[in-house]
This record gives C-alpha cells, sequence and structure tokens, in this order.
C-alpha cells in the first residue's frame, strides 16, 4: 500500500481528499500547514506529496514540495488545487491535479507513484552497475 503525505490547510478538502484517497488504496497521512508536513516528511517516507499550493501562505506549498524534493527517498509531488484560477504562473515544473473528476484524480495519482518507483528502480540499477 502506497503512502501519501497530503498537506492542506483546509479541513474539508483535506477530509474528503484523504477520504478519496484511502477509498483508492492509499495509506493517507495529512497535515494542515507546510510546517506539519515538512516535519513529516522527515519522520515517514512517502511516495507522493500532495500539497495545496496556499496554505498559512502564498507560496507555503511550494515550500513543501521543495522539501520533499530535497529528502533521500525522492517522493513523487504535486500541487492540488479546487481553485483553477488561482493557480501560481511561477511553479516550475508542478503538476496540478484537481481533485472534482474523482476518477481522474485516482488515475493521476497512480501514475505519479508508478513513475517515481521506475525512477527509483532505474537509479538503484545505475549505482548497482
Amino acid at each position: 500500500m502506497a503512502r501519501v503525505l497530503l498537506a492542506d490547510d483546509d479541513p474539508e478538502t483535506r477530509l474528503t481528499l484523504q477520504t478519496l484517497l484511502e477509498a483508492g488504496g492509499y495509506r493517507v497521512d495529512s497535515a494542515a500547514s507546510a510546517a506539519e508536513a515538512v516535519g513529516k516528511l522527515e519522520d515517514h517516507e512517502y511516495e507522493l506529496v500532495l500539497t495545496d499550493l496556499h496554505m498559512e501562505s502564498p507560496e507555503s506549498g511550494l515550500r513543501v514540495l521543495a522539501h520533499a524534493r530535497m529528502v533521500d527517498y525522492k517522493p513523487a509531488t504535486a500541487l492540488i488545487t479546487t481553485y483553477q484560477k488561482k493557480r501560481a504562473k511561477s511553479t516550475g515544473k508542478a503538476l496540478y491535479i484537481e481533485p472534482e473528476n474523482v476518477p481522474e484524480l485516482l488515475d493521476k495519482v497512480a501514475d505519479l507513484i508508478s513513475d517515481r518507483a521506475q525512477r527509483r528502480v532505474q537509479r538503484e540499477m545505475r549505482q548497482a552497475g
């Protein structure tokens, strides 16, 4: 069972997404702030980190993504948003997931976790060879 970290300051959105992901077969830890998410990234290993862009500050989600990309186990990462029009313009390679379409959300999550697993195997093969 893949482990997912979900960071969102909106309790309703966080609970809804957590319920959907758990129903999809994922083990989900949730965080209500960037600081809480960063702490969980240090305490546990995740296959995927999903974070809202705007939490306690306008760029707190980017802080979570940056930290996730620095941990040794390299989880897949994506921004989640329920507000299409509020997307930041300068988020680089961030992938946005919109939770309104549940099958699409679960497909994207599965794809991200699968891609991460493939990258991890390739990295281990390079290190062994």
